[in-house]
């Protein structure tokens, strides 16, 4: 696996923080920092996420594609599998995460409250790389809802 990010800035001042990062799989994401009140010319501008924020987010990716993929293995009838991560930074740097709750929402037809349990379980414990490589410097809690579709 491999990823190429470049800053976008370069001569261009106006471009503050704003990175581009290149996919081995060939796909592009944007990244940019916070605007800086105090230092405009160290802070973003705002246009796109903050790279934490995409770290977040492919956890999330990583945890729900796992729990879909065992739910439908199981030859459970799942239909939709939602993430929500909120998640807690160290105060100081480096401003690790610290607390990552996962909630799951998860809906299908006649879904058994054990399999989605287990299935998110299975993903935190053996499955998702992503969770596990951040569960050495945070806690991480789940839970689930279901809904019956």
């Amino acid at each position: 696996m491999e990823c190429t990010v470049s800053w976008t800035g370069g001569l261009n001042t106006r471009s503050g923080m704003g990175f581009v990062a290149e996919t081995g799989s060939g796909h592009t994401v944007m990244m940019d920092g916070a605007p800086d009140a105090a230092k405009p010319e160290n802070g973003g501008l705002n246009l796109a996420p903050r790279p934490l924020e995409l770290l977040l987010a492919g956890t999330g990716g990583c945890t729900a594609y796992d729990v879909v993929l065992i739910l439908k293995r199981g030859r459970h009838a799942v239909q939709g599998c939602t993430v929500k991560l909120t998640a807690e930074r160290a105060e100081v740097d480096p401003k690790v995460f610290t607390k990552i709750n996962m909630h799951f929402t998860v809906s299908g037809k006649g879904l058994p409250a054990a399999a989605v349990e287990r299935a998110i379980a299975m993903s935190h414990e053996k499955y998702c790389s992503a969770s596990i490589m951040l569960a050495k410097s945070a806690e991480i809690t789940t839970s689930f809802e279901l809904i019956e579709a």
